[in-house]
């Protein structure tokens, strides 16, 4: 696995999507094939040899990377979606926002009781969609193993949300 340096294809966009928002762009970090491979293997490495039955992801930005590391693991992949998106019966969850509220489903059968399952998301930040998510896995009786992230604003302590879960990160802001 050939090492690159990922912060310097992260772009930072100033207030967006509100003023005082520092969004963090992975488009020209994935838009590398390099880079890309990378994020992937990086991923792949870090929680092979453990049973990870599903890749639980969230939309949108999170779709981008669960199903390849859910395809590198030889485990299924499961999307959290907004409400309205998912077709067949749902539980849903609404929780915090660093800037507001937002609401996350996942289909009711998705998980099976004792599915060990990763999650995958691109930013930690204060950890809310994280612990969204593996409420939603939780509460269909899966097994949250770990959650994996490109980038995680340390400054935002999500990572102390996630406890005891495993928090894997490839890219800290500040470092």
């Amino acid at each position: 696995m050939q090492p690159v340096n990922l912060k310097n294809l992260v772009r930072d966009i100033p207030d967006f999507p509100k003023p005082g928002i520092v969004f963090k762009d992975i488009v020209p970090l994935l838009s590398n094939p390099t880079a890309l491979r990378y994020i992937v293997d990086a991923m792949f490495v870090h929680y092979f040899g453990t049973r990870v039955d599903l890749v639980v992801s969230a939309e949108a930005r999170g779709f981008i990377l669960g199903p390849a590391v859910a395809y590198h693991l030889g485990a299924g992949f499961v999307p959290v979606r907004k409400p309205g998106k998912l077709p067949f019966k749902t539980k849903s969850v609404t929780y915090d926002l660093e800037y507001g509220k937002d609401t996350l489903t996942i289909h009711e059968d998705a998980i099976k009781p004792g599915d060990h399952v990763l999650l995958i998301d691109d930013l930690l930040a204060t950890g809310g969609t994280m612990v969204a998510s593996a409420k939603l896995v939780e509460g269909l009786g899966g097994v949250v193993i770990g959650c994996g992230f490109i980038i995680e604003l340390d400054f935002l302590k999500g990572r102390e949300r996630l406890a005891p879960y495993d928090v894997h990160s490839l890219i800290r802001y500040p470092d």
